[in-house]
């Protein structure tokens, strides 16, 4: 089996790289080796849209290094990989399907391992609808807890789910 350097492969599959930054390595890999990872990694991604950590995790231990990095540089460009629209359809699952404080939802991203940052410049970007969806979401939670629980008690109750104070109050 003929192995490839890394050029080999960019001329091979007409992939241009404008990121002069990217590794060059003495290490080489097959181009077979490349479309089996590329096409291992798609399926993954096609069965439940992931974000780059969840990608990396899963296959840290399977694939050399450089190899995994190129595919996941590959898959970037062409928006399989993408964490910012990961974030705008997680968030939107959220707010169709679940009663959560933008608290929750921030953490249930960055367990996915997408960045802190990028989770609040969504936020922010989208702040009027975040907020509305936290007090509908606790208005929810409210009506729902009203028939077992005090007044008092749900409002510690949402507290400790991470709902801020003022959505608490427009709710309750």
């Amino acid at each position: 089996m003929k192995t490839y350097s890394l050029e080999d492969i960019k001329k091979l599959t007409n992939n241009s790289q404008s990121d002069d930054k990217k590794i060059e390595s003495e290490n080489t890999y097959s181009l077979e080796d490349l479309d089996k990872a590329k096409t291992r990694i798609l399926k993954f991604i096609f069965y439940k849209k992931r974000t780059e950590s969840e990608v990396r995790k899963k296959f840290s231990k399977e694939y050399d290094e450089i190899l995994l990095e190129d595919v996941i540089e590959d898959l970037k460009e062409k928006d399989y990989i993408n964490d910012e629209i990961y974030i705008d359809r997680a968030i939107s699952d959220f707010i169709t399907l679940k009663h959560l404080s933008i608290k929750e939802i921030k953490y249930k991203l960055m367990a996915k391992g997408v960045k802190t940052s990028e989770i609040d410049n969504y936020i922010q970007s989208h702040e009027e609808k975040m907020k509305d969806y936290e007090v509908n979401s606790a208005i929810h939670l409210f009506e729902k807890k009203k028939s077992k629980m005090d007044e008092a008690e749900i409002k510690r109750y949402l507290m400790k789910k991470g709902y801020r104070e003022e959505s608490i109050k427009e709710a309750i």
